[in-house]
C-alpha cells in the first residue's frame, strides 16, 4: 500500500519524530548535539518557521515546529541531510543515519499544544536519564525557564498561555511540566485522530481544516522516466546508472530525481537505489538545482 502524502497547512504546528536508522545512536559527543542546534537554527530561520519545543534524545529527535509557506518536508529534509553529512564526515562512514521517513502529526493547538510541550520536554525523565527535565541540557526546557538564551526557540507563544507576566508564566510552566512526571502518558498524543492519523486534534479541529485532496501518484515508472531522461540528455541507461561522475551524467541524474519527486513517481530513496547511488549524494544534486544551472559541477558523492 502506498504511503499517505504529508499534510501541509501554512502556519500549522507539527509534532515531528525522527529516529536513527534501526534505532541507532545519532550522537556521540556534546559537539554533535551542538552542531544539530546550529543546523536547526539556520534551517528554521531560512524557511521562516518557528520551533516551539524540542528534545534531542540519544537515538531520536522530537520537534514541535510551526511551518510557513514551505512544507514541513523541506525543513526536515534539510535538517536531516545536513546533520547526516556532518556526522558521516566526522566518522568517515556512509549509510543511512536516520530512518527514511519521519513521523509527523498536524496539531490542534487548543487541545494538545501544552500537553505536547510537556511530553517532549519530559522525554529524558521518562527514559530514566534524569530526575528533573532541568538536568537535561538538550531540550528546550531550560530556555522556557530563562536559564539560557536560544533565539531560534519560540517560547512566548506557549508561556503566554500561562500568564502575561514572564516570570509568573515561567513558574507556572515549570509547575505544569513537573506535575506530569508522576502522571501516565496520554496515548492520544502519538496516535492521531481515529479518522485521520496524520492529525492530532478533535473532531471540531478536523472540520476547520480545508485540506486539498492529495495529488495522486503518477502512473509512470522510474524506467519510463529514465528512458525519457536518457533520450533528452543523449546518454545510455547503463551510463546513467554507472559510477561515472561527469557533468552530463550528474545533470541527467539531477533531472531524473527532480522529475521523479515532483511528479510523485518515486522518492529520493527510490531514485538513489535505482541509480546505485547514495541518498545523500542524490539529495545534494537536487539541492544544488535550486542554486545553480543543471550544467554545473561534477558530483561529489
Amino acid at each position: 500500500m502506498p504511503r499517505r502524502p504529508r499534510l501541509h497547512v501554512s502556519g500549522g504546528i507539527y509534532h515531528v519524530v525522527l529516529r536513527g536508522n534501526h534505532r541507532q545512536h545519532i550522537f556521540d559527543t556534546r559537539g554533535d548535539r551542538a552542531r544539530l542546534d546550529e543546523i536547526v537554527s539556520e534551517v528554521i530561520t531560512r524557511f521562516g518557521a518557528r520551533l516551539h519545543a524540542y528534545c534531542w534524545m540519544s537515538n531520536h529527535l522530537h520537534l514541535l515546529a510551526q511551518v510557513a509557506e514551505a512544507p514541513l518536508g523541506r525543513l526536515m529534509h534539510r535538517i536531516a541531510s545536513r546533520y547526516a553529512r556532518y556526522y558521516q564526515a566526522r566518522l568517515r562512514t556512509t549509510g543511512h543515519l536516520f530512518e527514511r521517513r519521519y513521523r509527523a502529526w498536524l496539531v490542534d493547538v487548543d487541545g494538545y499544544l501544552l500537553e505536547l510541550v510537556r511530553y517532549i520536554h519530559l522525554n529524558p525523565v521518562r527514559a530514566g536519564m534524569v530526575g528533573d527535565p532541568a538536568e537535561y541540557e538538550w531540550s528546550g526546557h531550560l530556555t522556557y525557564l530563562s536559564m539560557r538564551s536560544q533565539p531560534w526557540l519560540c517560547t512566548n507563544f506557549v508561556l503566554r498561555m500561562f500568564h502575561d507576566d514572564a516570570a509568573t508564566a515561567a513558574s507556572a510552566y515549570r509547575a505544569f511540566v513537573l506535575a506530569g512526571i508522576c502522571g501516565s502518558r496520554d496515548a492520544s498524543l502519538y496516535q492521531g485522530h481515529a479518522q485521520e492519523p496524520r492529525i492530532l486534534g478533535s473532531d471540531r479541529f478536523m472540520q476547520t481544516l480545508d485540506l486539498a485532496p492529495a495529488r495522486p501518484r503518477s502512473i509512470r515508472t522510474l524506467d519510463d522516466l529514465a528512458a525519457t531522461t536518457c533520450q533528452a540528455f543523449g546518454v545510455s541507461l547503463e551510463a546513467l546508472r554507472s559510477p561515472g561522475k561527469q557533468r552530463l551524467l550528474s545533470a541527467a541524474r539531477r533531472s531524473l530525481a527532480l522529475e521523479a519527486t515532483e511528479q510523485r513517481i518515486a522518492s529520493l530513496s527510490d531514485v538513489a537505489r535505482y541509480l546505485h547511488r547514495s541518498v545523500s549524494g542524490i539529495a545534494r544534486l537536487v539541492e544544488r538545482a535550486h542554486h545553480q544551472p543543471q550544467s554545473g559541477e561534477r558530483e561529489t558523492g
